[in-house]
């Protein structure tokens, strides 16, 4: 039987499961000190145990995006804050490749906080 956070992503529709699936696993890969957990009502994950982002998936417009929760620490042009005072957020489009090369910066700027 799937727990709450698997069961998340193996109802979306394909190619929004895909791309969540893979970024989830892709966060997952970048540390072992990474963990996931079902927080909030999304797949959220932590970096030596303090929150570190979480994944999030509009159902109505289809917009998938990666919140940072201490994105007002990172200056990255692909993160946006949106009027969002704490967490800076970096969209995907599940129709075209991840921007890997931007996606490790942020990592990279992310888990130095911690």
């Amino acid at each position: 039987m799937l727990n709450q956070l698997d069961n998340y992503f193996f109802t979306l529709p394909e190619p929004q499961q895909g791309c969540l699936l893979f970024l989830r696993q892709y966060i997952l890969d970048y540390s072992k000190d990474i963990t996931d957990a079902w927080k909030f009502n999304t797949p959220f994950f932590y970096y030596k145990k303090k929150w570190l982002c979480y994944l999030s998936y509009n159902k109505k417009n289809h917009v998938i995006y990666i919140g940072f929760v201490y994105g007002y620490k990172l200056k990255h042009p692909k993160l946006v804050s949106e009027g969002r005072k704490q967490i800076k957020v970096f969209y995907v489009d599940p129709t075209k490749d991840v921007d890997i090369k931007s996606f490790n910066r942020i990592l990279k700027m992310a888990t130095s906080l911690k």
